[in-house]
């Protein structure tokens, strides 16, 4: 999926794919589940190579506003506790199950529409392709480092939500 090296365009497709499994999750036909599990170790991942690489970089940017970095951060530990209690819900396509997904939908997509109006709209105007590629790398690197290591367990992300 990934042919750019744009950091912008790789949390867009990021933010895109999990508007794709947002869609399979509520699918009665899908594997709701295994949805689920893509999409827990997609946000985890995102979300920490975002904190890890990319956020502390734009933080720099005079024209990026810090506060809106920094909510995003916030914005991720609620989107964490959403997933989570999904995550915890033992029937899933239960009542329960289908309202916490909502949940998730609303905290992330939120987020999601946020950020790209803020931060990464700022990124696009205020930082040079160059770092913007060199971002990109960066966050890949990191993503794929937690994609490996299962990192949206429901273990994990308790550990997440609880640190």
């Amino acid at each position: 999926m990934a042919d750019t090296k744009d950091v912008v365009e790789l949390i867009l497709q990021d933010h895109r794919r999990m508007e794709d499994l947002f869609r399979r999750m509520r699918s009665i036909e899908d594997d709701r589940a295994g949805a689920l599990r893509e999409f827990a170790d997609l946000l985890i991942a995102h979300a920490q190579a975002e904190e890890a690489e990319v956020y502390p970089a734009l933080k720099r940017y005079k024209n990026i506003d810090d506060e809106e970095v920094e909510h995003g951060e916030h914005e991720h530990d609620e989107g964490n506790e959403a997933l989570l209690e999904l995550l915890e819900v033992e029937e899933v396509g239960s009542d329960e199950w289908d309202s916490k997904l909502e949940e998730l939908v609303e905290a992330v997509t939120h987020h999601a529409d946020e950020e790209e109006r803020t931060i990464l709209n700022g990124a696009r105007e205020n930082v040079a392709m160059e770092r913007r590629e060199e971002l990109g790398v960066a966050f890949m690197r990191e993503r794929e480092r937690r994609l490996k290591a299962g990192c949206g367990s429901v273990e994990n992300v308790r550990k997440i939500v609880e640190s």
